[in-house]
Order: structure tokens, then sequence, then C-alpha cells
């Protein structure tokens, strides 16, 4: 990571991307970004719970991206830098050793999001 910019950064180009996504006007697209929304809020499990367990999920199917995005949302919602690490043991157990490249850029995104806090 080269700076703190790099958080704003990827943030900017998301949102940029997704209104051009959701501009086209494809129903399949629009209702699949709901349902994605929808997924991660508050139900029979916490948002939080939710987003620990998406990070999860990225981490073992490698989606850098999706890391990303879920690093932000668990530091959003307040989890700890002890509760991440335990987040990235599950995530490497599960995984297996090829999720450790995707540790290393976690945790050096987990620590840009605390320098902008």
């Amino acid at each position: 990571m080269e700076n703190k910019n790099e958080v704003v950064n990827f943030n900017e180009y998301r949102q940029r991307m997704n209104e051009k996504i959701l501009g086209s006007d494809n129903l399949v697209l629009k209702r699949l970004f709901n349902l994605d929304t929808n997924t991660y809020e508050d139900g029979a499990l916490p948002a939080i719970t939710k987003e620990m367990l998406g990070l999860v999920a990225s981490m073992v199917l490698r989606c850098d991206d999706c890391i990303k995005y879920h690093l932000g949302k668990c530091f959003e919602l307040g989890v700890s830098s002890a509760q991440m690490f335990e987040i990235f043991a599950v995530a490497n157990i599960v995984g297996g050793t090829i999720v450790i490249p995707h540790t290393r850029r976690a945790v050096e995104y987990w620590e840009l999001l605390q320098e902008g806090a």
C-alpha cells in the first residue's frame, strides 16, 4: 500500500463504478446489488457478524476488492484488531496457506484504515 489515499481511492472508484453499473438500468444487476445490500443488514445475525463472515468468504475466495470492502465495513462497525486477527486465522484455516498473501495485504489495508481514523 502506498499511503492512506489508497482507502479513499478504493472507495471513490467503487462508488463511481457502481453508479455506472446501476445507471445502466439493468434489472438483473439492480436486483443483485439490492440483494447484496440487504444480505448484510441486521437480521437474526447482526450486521457486524455478517461482515465478518463476508470477510472470511472473500479471503478464502481470494478477492482483494471484496476483502478491502469488508475490512472497511468491519472497521466502521467497530471490529477490534484482536477480533480481526481471529478472523484472519479462521480464513487461513478454512482457505489454507494460499490465503497468506491476501492476509498480508489485508493487514496492510487494516492498518491504513486505522491510520485514517
